[in-house]
């Protein structure tokens, strides 16, 4: 596997680059910003990039999509009930000026228990409301979490913001991700690394 991280945009969003060695096949995860160190990086790899993921709507996971579709051509994929916000970005958070860029469609609504296959890559989404309505959470093999804003080391996704809900985002962290084998790698969209294991074991919102 072909994994590769840029931290993007002005809140540190980190975008996963992630690919097939076999294939080349690709795809880039919350593309937030720093277009250009995105496409660095997928071209780096020689990647072919088949899908652009969004975990969630929310501006700082957003702030690059125009420039990264245009150069790769990939159809954008998201839960439906976060899609509202690729047009209307004044329906999520508040964003700088500047930051929420030209409005995006997304051609692939994704559900719970989707399969997305990218080379010899399997990722199944994981719709994991709480911090939107439509947030998910992507699980690559048996080994592999990418959490969006669902799941931090040591924290969990703020729910003040519109369409969040903190009870469902624990419901959601306690039956989609604490189930998932102790030694699965979390990459959330903020911050460093932890696993399953760590978070069961030591984070006080559990």
């Amino acid at each position: 596997m072909i994994f590769e991280r840029v931290t993007a945009g002005i809140y540190a969003t980190n975008c996963y680059i992630i690919g097939c060695e076999n294939t080349g096949d690709g795809v880039i995860i919350d593309p937030g910003g720093d277009s250009e160190q995105i496409m660095r990086a997928a071209a780096k790899n020689g990647l072919n990039i088949k899908y652009i993921i969004l975990t969630h709507g929310h501006f700082d996971h957003t702030g690059a999509l125009k420039d990264v579709k245009e150069q790769t051509k990939a159809p954008v994929a998201v839960h439906p009930k976060d899609a509202y916000m690729l047009q209307h970005p004044d329906k999520g958070p508040s964003a700088p000026a500047g930051q929420c860029g030209d409005a995006e469609n997304a051609e692939i609504m994704l559900e719970d228990g989707d399969l997305l296959d990218v080379g010899d890559l399997a990722m199944e989404i994981l719709h994991t409301p709480g911090h939107t309505a439509g947030g998910i959470s992507i699980k690559i093999g048996d080994g592999i979490l990418i959490s969006g804003d669902t799941l931090f080391a040591g924290s969990v996704g703020r729910t003040d913001l519109p369409g969040g809900d903190y009870d469902t985002l624990i419901r959601s962290i306690k039956t989609k991700l604490m189930v998932l084998d102790e030694n699965t790698k979390v990459y959330p969209g903020h911050g460093g690394t932890t696993t399953i294991g760590k978070e069961k074991k030591t984070n006080p919102f559990l």
